[in-house]
């Protein structure tokens, strides 16, 4: 049955008017919504871009899709700096307040 855990099944996606069959895990929709994603950005590029071939688009769009994963990549970490940041900033105040109510 579709979207049993480990197991794959077929979905149909159209990028750029040209139709794929992909195996997908997860839910469907998300296959599908991830595809209409692709599709968009990749036809904004073709239409910025009109002499670009079906490669060049596919290319472009890939490179553009890298750089937004790095650019969250970046705050990711600078993310987890923060809290771990906090959190060693909230385990020193506690520690302190820990020990001024033993010595109360």
């Amino acid at each position: 049955m579709p979207g049993e855990a480990g197991q794959k099944h077929p979905v149909r996606v159209t990028i750029l008017d040209q139709t794929y069959t992909v195996l997908a895990a997860g839910d469907e929709r998300e296959v599908l919504e991830l595809a209409d994603a692709v599709n968009q950005l990749m036809a904004a590029i073709a239409a910025r871009f009109p002499k670009a071939d079906d490669l060049r688009v596919a290319v472009l769009a890939c490179l553009h899709l890298a750089d937004r994963l790095r650019a969250l990549e970046r705050e990711l970490e600078e993310f987890r700096r923060r809290v771990e940041h906090k959190s060693r900033t909230f385990g020193l105040l506690l520690d302190e307040m820990i020990r001024s109510e033993q010595g109360a």
